[in-house]
C-alpha cells in the first residue's frame, strides 16, 4: 500500500491510500458510493490531536465513516501518527480524507471559518472537563462543527487550547470521570448525527455537483485498488 499525496488544504497534506492493481467494479458497488458520498457532512470534521494508540484512531476513523465525516485533521507535532496498514479496521481509512497540520493557529483559523471553507460561521470545540465546559447535548451541531478529540494522557495541546477556549464533555453518572478517547468520539459524533438527521442536512448532499464528481472518481479508484 502507497500513500498518494494530494495538494494543500487548510495548510495541510491530503492523504489517500490505493494499492496498485486495479480491477472494474460493479453497478451495485458503483451505486453504493453514490449513496454514501450522497450523506457525506461536508462541514463536520474531527481534529486528532497526538492520539498515538492504533487501536483508538482506527475506532475513531469507523467512527467517522458511520456518521458521515468526509474529513479528519491530523495534529500530531509530539506523537507519531501510528501505523494502521496492517491492522482489520484499517479498511475505514481508505474513505475518510486525513489532512496534516503542523501550524496550530493556521488550522484552527481555517476550521473555524474564513475565506469561503465549508466552516464559514461555525463553531471548533475541543473535549475537556474545565469549570465552563457544557455537555454535549447543549451544543448546536446543525452548524458547521470541528471537535478536537485530544491525547489520550496529556491533554489538548497547549497551543491548540489556548486557541480553542468552547469545551465538550460527556456527563456520566458513575465513578469513573473519563471515557476513552474512541467511545467519546462514537458518542459526540452520534450526537451530532442525531441533530443533523433531525434537521434533513443527511437529506441532500452537502457537496457541490464539482465535488461529488471529484470524489466518486477517487472512491472509485480506491475500490479498484482493493
Amino acid at each position: 500500500m502507497r500513500a498518494v499525496c494530494a495538494g494543500g488544504l487548510h495548510n495541510g497534506m491530503k492523504i489517500r491510500y490505493q494499492t496498485g492493481m486495479q480491477s472494474e467494479i460493479s453497478d451495485k458497488r458503483k451505486q453504493r458510493i453514490d449513496q454514501v458520498l450522497a450523506r457525506r457532512q461536508k462541514d463536520l470534521t474531527l481534529v486528532m490531536d497526538n492520539i498515538w494508540d492504533p487501536h483508538n484512531v482506527s475506532a475513531v476513523l469507523r467512527s467517522c465513516d458511520a456518521f458521515g465525516v468526509s474529513d479528519v485533521h491530523l495534529y500530531y507535532t509530539t506523537s507519531q501518527w501510528p501505523d494502521l496498514g496492517k491492522k482489520s479496521s484499517g479498511s475505514a481509512m481508505k474513505w475518510i480524507r486525513l489532512i496534516r497540520h503542523v501550524d496550530a493557529a493556521t488550522m484552527v483559523g481555517n476550521l473555524v471559518g474564513g475565506g469561503g471553507s465549508a466552516h464559514d460561521g461555525g463553531q471548533i470545540l475541543r473535549t475537556g472537563f474545565s469549570a465552563t465546559a457544557r455537555p454535549v447535548m447543549d451544543f448546536d451541531f446543525t452548524i458547521p462543527t470541528a471537535i478536537i478529540l485530544s491525547n489520550e494522557h496529556r491533554g489538548t495541546s497547549p497551543e491548540l487550547a489556548a486557541l480553542v477556549p468552547d469545551e465538550v464533555y460527556i456527563p456520566m453518572q458513575g465513578m469513573v470521570q473519563s471515557l476513552n478517547v474512541s467511545v467519546a468520539a462514537a458518542i459526540i459524533l452520534y450526537e451530532a448525527f442525531t441533530q443533523r438527521k433531525r434537521a434533513g442536512l443527511y437529506d441532500a448532499p452537502s457537496f457541490s455537483d464539482e465535488e461529488l464528481a471529484a470524489l466518486r472518481a477517487e472512491w472509485r479508484t480506491v475500490q479498484r485498488g482493493q
